[in-house]
């Protein structure tokens, strides 16, 4: 049933007015943005987890938050869902405070968790089902089951179902409410990628109807497809904020290449076009230029002197996940 989903959609065959759960979302009047957040300070005793963050998200559009784990992403996201207090700035969820207005926010969000939360033997229908109860208007639990298409799994019992299931039912539990605002927290872990594609279409879908998406997620071609603006923070700070397209055709191009592991990055960087190299992973090597003809002269001749040979060049720009890491750094955080 999901590869007919998928097929269907792609050939133009799925009414995409069958995958909108919901009415459509108008913003209401005098708010520009869904989601204002200015100055945000976060401590855990001496550790700032969120320091000084601001942004916006625009209502109807797909927001994606990006950062390395510990960057404050989670305690971000649980201060706009209304489920942790701020230490200092403001914070504003389609016109409501998160804390002051708590009930009537939750009656318009949706919120994907990574995981957990479930009880173990409830199957998929009955969960939804459940679910629908809490709110005054709802989405037919059958609708829901066929949009992430659990069909032949909808009476297997939660702790039985595949780990893309589980994140399946999830979204589609997010989706019980008909929300403005939807939380997708790592929205695809887990699942393979015709289910992946399934959820992007979703996703944007629901763009499409008016919903407004802030997306967390550590898969960036993920990001680069759905999101209409990405940020990145990086120790609670934001360090990029921008489309993925602006993110990754910067004003300066790149050259990379493939050669020895440890080539000299101090005698890379002294290209007289080079403006910074690194070693992105063992053997495979970035240049910044704003001069990409010249620097490929000079890396060719550079490489002639040295005794070194390049099996592969090419020229571009970043990928969002070069840009990432760029931004972030390559060591890994627990």
């Amino acid at each position: 049933m999901r590869d007919q989903l998928v097929n269907r959609w792609e050939s133009g065959q799925l009414d995409r007015t069958a995958i909108q759960p919901g009415r459509e979302r108008r913003p209401e009047a005098g708010l520009e943005n869904a989601v204002v957040v200015r100055d945000l300070v976060k401590r855990y005793g001496e550790r700032v987890a969120v320091d000084g963050l601001s942004f916006t998200i625009r209502h109807g559009e797909i927001f994606a938050l990006l950062g390395p784990n510990g960057a404050g992403k989670t305690t971000t996201i649980e201060i706009l869902e209304g489920y942790r207090t701020a230490d200092a700035g403001e914070v504003r969820v389609l016109g409501l405070d998160p804390q002051r207005d708590a009930d009537e926010l939750r009656r318009r969000i949706g919120v994907m968790l990574q995981s957990g939360g479930i009880y173990p033997t409830v199957t998929p229908i009955e969960f939804l089902d459940l679910l629908r109860h809490f709110y005054q208007e709802a989405e037919d639990p059958w609708k829901l089951i066929r949009l992430v298409g659990l069909e032949e799994v909808a009476r297997v019992r939660y702790r039985q179902l595949s780990g893309g299931q589980q994140r399946r039912l999830a979204l589609a539990a997010a989706l019980v409410g008909k929300p403005e605002l939807l939380f997708l927290d790592e929205p695809t872990t887990g699942m393979d990628p015709q289910a992946r594609r399934l959820t992007w279409a979703l996703i944007s879908s629901l763009r499409e109807r008016g919903t407004t998406v802030l997306l967390t997620t550590h898969f960036m071609e993920e990001a680069e497809r759905l999101a209409d603006r990405v940020a990145i923070i990086d120790h609670g700070r934001l360090v990029a904020l921008a489309s993925p397209l602006e993110l990754t055709q910067a004003e300066t191009d790149e050259v990379q290449f493939a050669g020895p592991a440890g080539l000299d990055l101090a005698a890379l960087r002294a290209l007289p076009s080079a403006l910074d190299a690194w070693e992105v992973q063992p053997g495979r090597y970035v240049i910044h230029t704003k001069r990409p003809a010249e620097l490929l002269a000079e890396l060719t001749a550079w490489a002639r002197d040295a005794g070194v040979l390049l099996p592969e060049i090419r020229v571009g720009h970043e990928s969002l996940e070069e840009v990432f890491l760029r931004l972030t750094g390559h060591e890994l955080r627990e």
